[in-house]
């Protein structure tokens, strides 16, 4: 694996980070519409409502144990600063959850307490681990990443973790496994998705990349963020973070690593393909079919859902990184 010996040219030592003492409220940032790809079915993508939520109640969410950790020096972002925590805590995409943002209240039926991890398909050490095995066996680190969302709006995140290529290390797989799927938790009477559509969905959500992509050292398994346990309406207890990727590659939630010879059918990429491609990598000049990818809303350090417009980057900065990949 290649690792970062001298910083790289979008990493900014004095990046400004702002103190989780700044993060009130917010109000209403987004609105605009997620098609699912079929006439009859639209699920409206509304932003925040005005007021903010009831900060102590949302504070509750992600009052969580702090997890040791050190921050890796290697990952930065340049001049945008932290997101607050009570922004990002609030307005999240979980679409087992609902079809807008104001999730988290929802997300917190999601069950954590017995949560395993099974690693399996194409390996010549298969394992199983729960939460506590994966916070020992892995080192914690904190990596400061740029996080962008299909949807043209974008944060800065401390994620709490350890590299993907960990697990590869662990596992040792097969010459025939050529791609890796992560399936979510799924429990239709927990996590029963969008409050309407016609036709089936195709449950459980599903991601996947090949197996060179996991090897990144930018590929990222979150346990934590802001220095804490993972609230459930970030994934809790481990998700996936692909900063180069549009977020929706980055499977919440995780119960299973499984390595396999052929490209997985994913989520997204199965209902909307012409929209959701598997690879999915940041490109402003690769517009989306009904909106640009020039720009992006850069939601910042404030105490309201205001936002910051940004030129999108090539794989949201981190082409030195990963272009490889895809030359």
């Amino acid at each position: 694996m290649a690792f970062f010996h001298n910083p790289p040219p979008w990493q900014s030592p004095t990046a400004s980070i702002t103190a989780e003492s700044a993060y009130l409220t917010r109000r209403r940032v987004l609105k605009g519409l997620l098609g699912l790809g079929m006439a009859t079915t639209i699920l409206p993508l509304t932003g925040c409502k005005a007021g903010g939520a009831p900060l102590d109640e949302l504070e509750k969410t992600y009052n969580l144990p702090a997890l040791p950790l050190r921050r890796n020096g290697a990952f930065g972002v340049g001049d945008r600063p932290l997101t607050s925590q009570n922004l990002a805590s609030q307005y999240n995409n979980f679409y087992e959850f609902g079809g807008n943002k104001s999730i988290w209240r929802a997300a917190q039926a999601l069950p954590t307490d017995e949560w395993t991890l099974e690693v399996t398909g194409l390996v010549n050490q298969p394992r199983t681990y729960n939460l506590d095995d994966l916070r020992k066996t892995f080192d914690l680190e904190e990596r400061i990443y740029r996080f962008r969302c299909v949807e043209a709006w974008s944060m800065v995140l401390p994620w709490v973790g350890f590299p993907m290529h960990k697990i590869i290390a662990a596992v040792d797989p097969q010459p025939a496994a050529k791609f890796v799927q992560f399936t979510s938790f799924y429990d239709q009477e927990i996590t029963p998705g969008p409050g309407f559509h016609l036709g089936g969905l195709p449950w459980p959500y599903r991601e996947g990349l090949r197996i060179e992509e996991m090897a990144n050292e930018l590929a990222f398994f979150a346990v934590g963020i802001y220095g804490k346990e993972l609230p459930k309406q970030h994934g809790a207890p481990i998700r996936a973070v692909l900063p180069w990727k549009y977020g929706f590659k980055g499977a919440k939630s995780i119960v299973k690593i499984e390595f396999v010879a052929e490209q997985p059918a994913t989520y997204w990429h199965t209902l909307i393909p012409n929209e959701y491609g598997f690879e999915a990598n940041v490109n402003p000049n690769k517009p989306h079919p009904r909106w640009s990818q020039a720009q992006e809303r850069f939601i910042g350090p404030g105490a309201t859902l205001d936002w910051e417009m940004r030129e999108t980057l090539p794989y949201n900065g981190y082409g030195e990184q990963v272009a490889h990949l895809y030359g």
